[in-house]
Parts: structure tokens; C-alpha cells; sequence
């Protein structure tokens, strides 16, 4: 008998080695052990596409391989540029996969939104978003076949894109916001549902099968000694995250140094309508030395599956929350023996989230990572527990805003200043360190969060602010919108100044608007 020609286990065979182990061909640990010790990556540039096969079976089969999870999450010290999609013609602010993985939906300050088939590098689809300003947000709605595409931006309004079956796209708008609109969360398992954080203190619902909004919520500010909030002003709130564990609990960031955790269940849905009375959180978090500070505000939320709170803090730090560490629903009138006693949260360093709205994210199938961008242009990922920094990439020439996880395999897009999305993948054949200059880096982000906090105001440099905002307030009325409420509470707030500043120094180019 002829001896059996032997199995070829290079790129190409791993796809094989894997459904050998789902169908009981193979035994589990011995196809983790070939794996980790082969050069087999799943997403090499080199694969020829004879042998790309079809990615939705690839990842359903994937999201059961616990062994094989296991070695994705060990491979981040190999993650490197695996290639870019270009085709925009703004900063790219958002990126977002489908559920299965294989499509990825981009949005820009050129208010264009475009379907990648990120595999092939190839765009499938750009539609015009019929928002009139810079596209903040994009995201698939679950259960509609990828047709159905929701966006938000500094316009304030929240719309809808349907891709119909000829190809072409209807798009709508749902409702709008007194203000810029960062952040929508859909609620986990309904192709129907929503919410909306704006500027302007409110969070909206929305269903898709309605034509209007409704209220959910306003956040206010907190008063020290009272159990109420003050009504006379607003959280300007940039972003938004349901709880995977609780869809009810949904949590909120903005424009003080408070993340807000409110239950769903205990607000009244109504008609959007500027003089309500604010609603009280459930819960709230804060690290200890920033509490009552009035000095820094939240871009970034997340939850991770296990139900922490991951919070990014302007020209601060990352925050990891976990339930027990929260102060109610009123921090102020938390007891000094009670603070000493609460656990502080895991802090993670090195970057720097000064000039943007910049988002936050875990990395890893059980959330293993921490992920961040940075003014310095690099993408920074700690370990979740212990926040030790494992890997830095360069990933702009300028800012990166945001990074987005694939749902089940170990691949992040990014996005920031320049015009294009950018993929990374384990590709090397090496475990990487950290640049060699990563640590002067970190120091020069140090001292600019430092310099910043000691920033002081001149009363040239105030009167050059109100004439920006006067220049903002007649752009917004001559487009129809309504802007006094836009920038009007805290208006000497330090870094809304200085973003303000470095705005009018870059005026003529309309390549980006930094917020």
C-alpha cells in the first residue's frame, strides 16, 4: 500500500486543521498545538484567494474554538499594518464590522459612507449620508441583512440609510439634536431599537419603524450637598454604551468628570422637549482624584462582556470600572470614610486624548485588552489586568480617534486624521517589543497633559474665542438650525478653548474638523 502522501500544513491548511477539530477529526489539543507552532495566520497577505474561504463559516466556526481563541489572544505582539482602504476624502471618524466580520462601514468629515469588503481591500458600496456636516458615527442595525445603516454627526441629526435590492440607497432623517451627535448604541438583539447622546444633555430612542424620536433622558450637573441636579444646565454628552450583561442599564460620558449609569426601566418615554427635569442615574463612577475637579470631561465609554466600565478621560486617563465601584446615584454626598474604603479602578497610560473626541475599546475574545488612540499618532494596547502596555503602533501621522475589534478574530481597524482605514492583523513572523522610543513618547504626552492643566486664559485670547463662537452661532442659523443652546453653558471652559484656538489656526483647511 502506498504510504500516505503527507498533509501540508502551511498558510492555506489552517482552515482545514480547523474544521477537522469542529467535526471531531482532530482533537482539541492537538490542533492547538500545530496551530501555535506553525507559521499559519489567518488573515496573511500571502494566501492566494483560491484559497480564501468563505469568512462568515470561518468565524461562526471560529467564535467555538476556545483553544483557538486562546492562541489569538497570545499573538497581539505580532500585530502589524495589514493594509489600508482608501477611498475617502475627510478624516475618517468611524469604522464598525457586521456581525459576521466580513463587511466593515466607514463614515468621514466628506459625509460619504462606504461598505468595504476589507478581505479584498475592495469597496462594495459609498452613498452620500445627507448630513451637512462631518459623519461622527456609523453602524450596521442587527437582523437586516447589513441593509440598514445608521449615522450621526456634527450636524445633530440622527439618520437612517436603506440599501435597497436595486443597490441604491434611501436615506432619512430620524431626529436631531441641539448640538454635535458622537455616539448612537443599538440595543443588543433588536433590529429596531436605538439611542442617541447629543450635546445638548438629552438621550433620544429612537425605532426605526416610527418616524420620530422620543426622550429618554437628560443629564445634568450634580450639586454639592443636594440629592437633586441642577436644572439650569446641561452634561454635554459625547458618548453612550448598554451594558451587554443588562441592556437596560445604559451608560453616559460628557462634559464633567462623571460617568453616568441609568436604568431604562425607570424613565418615561415622551416627545423630545428642551424643558424637562433631568433624570437621576442609577449608578455613577469617577475616579477618586478627579472627583469635583471641573477640570476634565469624557470622550470614550465602554462595557466589556463581563460588565465593566472602561471611561477615557480628555487629556487625562482610562479608567477600568467594575459594578462595586461605583457611588450611587448621588457622589456628592458620598461620605470621606466611604471613599477611603471604595477600591480605586485599573488605570492605563501612555497616550495622550487632548484634540479629539476620541473613543475607547477592548481588544481580545474575552476582552483580554485595552485599546486606545493618541494625539501622538499611535495606537496603544494594554493588558486589561494589570494595564501594562504590551503594544504600541504607529497608526497616523497625526491623531488617531478610533479602533474597532472584528467580532471574532484578532483584527483592529483604525481610523483617525488621515483619509483612509487602516487595518492590523498578526502578521509578523516576530513577537514585536515596544519602539524604542516609545518611552519619550509617553513622557512628552505626560507633560502635555501636564502643561495643558496649568493653561491660562488672556483677555485677548477670550475675546478671540467669542468671535469664533459668534462666527459658529451665524453658520448654524443660516443653515436652519437652532444653536443656542450650542456652546453656550461653560463657555470658558479651558480645553473647549483651546480646541476652539487650534480650530481657527487650521480654518482654511477643510480636510477635518477637530473637535
Amino acid at each position: 500500500m502506498a504510504r500516505p502522501r503527507r498533509r501540508n500544513t502551511e498558510i492555506g491548511d489552517g482552515f482545514t486543521e480547523i474544521f477537522n477539530r469542529e467535526i471531531g477529526f482532530s482533537h482539541p489539543i492537538t490542533i492547538s498545538r500545530r496551530i501555535s507552532a506553525s507559521e499559519f495566520r489567518i488573515m496573511d497577505l500571502s494566501v492566494p484567494k483560491t484559497k480564501c474561504y468563505g469568512l462568515s463559516v470561518f468565524c461562526r466556526m471560529l467564535r467555538k474554538s476556545e483553544p483557538i481563541q486562546r492562541l489569538i489572544s497570545g499573538r497581539v505582539k505580532k500585530l502589524d499594518l495589514y493594509g489600508k482602504l482608501n477611498g475617502h476624502e475627510g478624516c475618517v471618524n468611524a469604522v464598525e464590522f457586521n456581525s459576521t466580520g466580513d463587511v466593515l462601514v466607514s463614515g468621514s468629515d466628506d459625509r460619504q459612507i462606504m461598505l468595504w469588503n476589507w478581505l479584498s481591500g475592495s469597496r462594495k458600496l459609498s452613498y452620500p449620508s445627507g448630513h451637512c456636516e462631518n459623519v461622527f458615527q456609523t453602524k450596521f442595525i442587527p437582523f437586516t441583512d447589513d441593509r440598514t445603516i445608521i449615522t450621526s454627526g456634527a450636524d445633530g441629526q440622527v439618520r437612517l440609510g436603506q440599501i435597497l435590492e436595486n443597490g441604491k440607497v434611501e436615506t432619512k432623517r430620524l431626529g436631531r439634536h441641539h448640538g454635535r451627535v458622537y455616539k448612537l448604541a443599538v440595543l443588543p438583539g433588536d433590529p429596531n431599537v436605538f439611542y442617541s447622546c447629543g450635546e445638548d444633555g438629552f438621550v433620544q430612542h429612537f425605532d426605526i419603524r416610527s418616524n420620530s424620536a422620543t426622550m429618554v433622558l437628560y443629564s445634568s450637573p450634580f450639586t454639592q450637598g443636594c440629592r437633586r441636579h441642577h436644572s439650569s444646565s446641561r452634561i454635554r454628552l459625547n458618548s453612550i454604551a448598554i451594558d451587554p450583561r443588562n441592556s437596560y442599564y445604559l451608560a453616559v460620558g460628557g462634559s464633567d468628570e462623571y460617568a453616568r449609569v441609568y436604568d431604562t426601566r425607570r424613565v418615561q418615554l415622551a416627545p423630545v422637549c428642551r424643558h424637562v427635569l433631568p433624570d437621576a442615574p442609577v449608578n455613577t463612577f469617577c475616579p477618586r482624584h478627579l472627583r469635583e475637579t471641573n477640570s476634565v470631561h469624557i470622550t470614550g465609554l465602554a462595557y466589556s462582556k463581563a460588565g465593566e466600565l472602561l471611561v477615557s478621560y480628555n487629556d487625562e486617563l482610562i479608567y477600568l470600572f467594575e459594578k462595586n465601584m461605583g457611588y450611587g446615584s448621588s457622589p456628592v454626598s458620598v461620605s470621606p470614610e466611604k471613599l477611603q474604603e471604595m477600591e480605586e479602578p485599573q488605570v492605563y497610560i501612555g497616550h495622550r486624548n487632548a484634540q479629539t473626541v476620541k473613543g475607547v475599546n477592548f481588544f481580545g475574545p474575552n476582552d483580554e485588552y485595552v485599546t486606545s488612540g493618541s494625539d501622538c499618532g499611535h495606537i496603544f494596547i494594554w493588558k486589561k489586568k494589570g494595564g501594562k502596555l504590551v503594544r504600541a503602533m504607529v497608526g497616523d501621522r497625526r491623531v488617531v480617534n478610533q479602533l474597532e475589534s472584528h467580532p471574532h478574530i484578532p483584527l483592529l481597524a483604525s481610523c483617525g486624521i488621515e483619509k483612509s482605514v487602516k487595518l492590523w492583523t498578526p502578521m509578523s513572523n516576530d513577537v514585536l517589543s515596544l519602539p524604542e522610543k516609545i518611552d519619550k513618547v509617553m513622557e512628552l504626552n505626560r507633560v502635555g497633559r501636564e502643561d495643558q492643566s496649568r493653561v491660562t486664559l488672556t483677555p485677548d485670547v477670550i475675546m478671540h474665542v467669542l468671535r469664533l463662537q459668534r462666527r459658529q452661532t451665524s453658520a448654524f442659523t443660516e443653515r436652519r438650525y437652532v444653536s443656542t443652546d450650542i456652546g453656550s453653558d461653560e463657555g470658558n471652559d479651558a480645553r473647549f478653548i483651546a480646541s476652539l484656538v487650534a480650530n481657527d489656526d487650521e480654518s482654511s483647511d477643510r480636510e477635518c474638523t477637530v473637535s
